[in-house]
């Protein structure tokens, strides 16, 4: 169950407004944390299933190593340049692996939806292309905020 955003309701997307913004947008930024707490961010392309944030990592990747380690993540999705365009979701949660990994192609029933949408969405094909370098990653989010400040009347004026 994803947590209630407190602050900001009135700017908080609707799920139906996360949905389309999610689709659309084609980099998040993960943060994970190293063996002595350090934060490491990075950039990933992404799927959203309407549920579920799938991330597709190299797994020789400090990332990977850290997730290994200790699963929590938080993720940015944001865009807008001026201030009254700016909106954006983070995610925070564990993430899971899911398939081989690395991945070659190998049958997984669990990844063929965010599969078809990632190649849809980054390749423009019908069947996600493996390189035997990258793995999935998926994050159910326990806690969801968003914002987007178009809803704020005259923002930034």
């Amino acid at each position: 169950m994803v947590a209630t955003q407190r602050r900001g309701r009135r700017i908080m997307m609707t799920q139906e407004e996360l949905d389309v913004f999610l689709a659309g947008q084609r980099t998040c930024r993960v943060a994970t944390v190293d063996g002595d707490g350090s934060p490491h961010i990075s950039a990933l392309w992404f799927a959203w299933d309407g549920s579920s944030l799938w991330l597709y990592s190299i797994t020789r990747s400090r990332r990977w190593a850290q997730l290994r380690r200790d699963s929590r993540l938080a993720v940015v999705v944001d865009d807008g340049h001026e201030y009254g365009e700016l909106r954006g979701v983070e995610l925070s949660g564990s993430a899971v692996f899911v398939g081989e990994a690395p991945r070659t192609g190998e049958p997984c029933p669990e990844l063929e939806p965010p599969e078809r949408l990632f190649a849809a969405k980054y390749f423009g094909l019908d069947r996600m292309p493996h390189d035997g370098r990258h793995g999935w990653l998926r994050l159910t989010p326990d806690s969801v905020a968003s914002w987007d400040f178009r809803k704020i009347p005259q923002a930034g004026g």
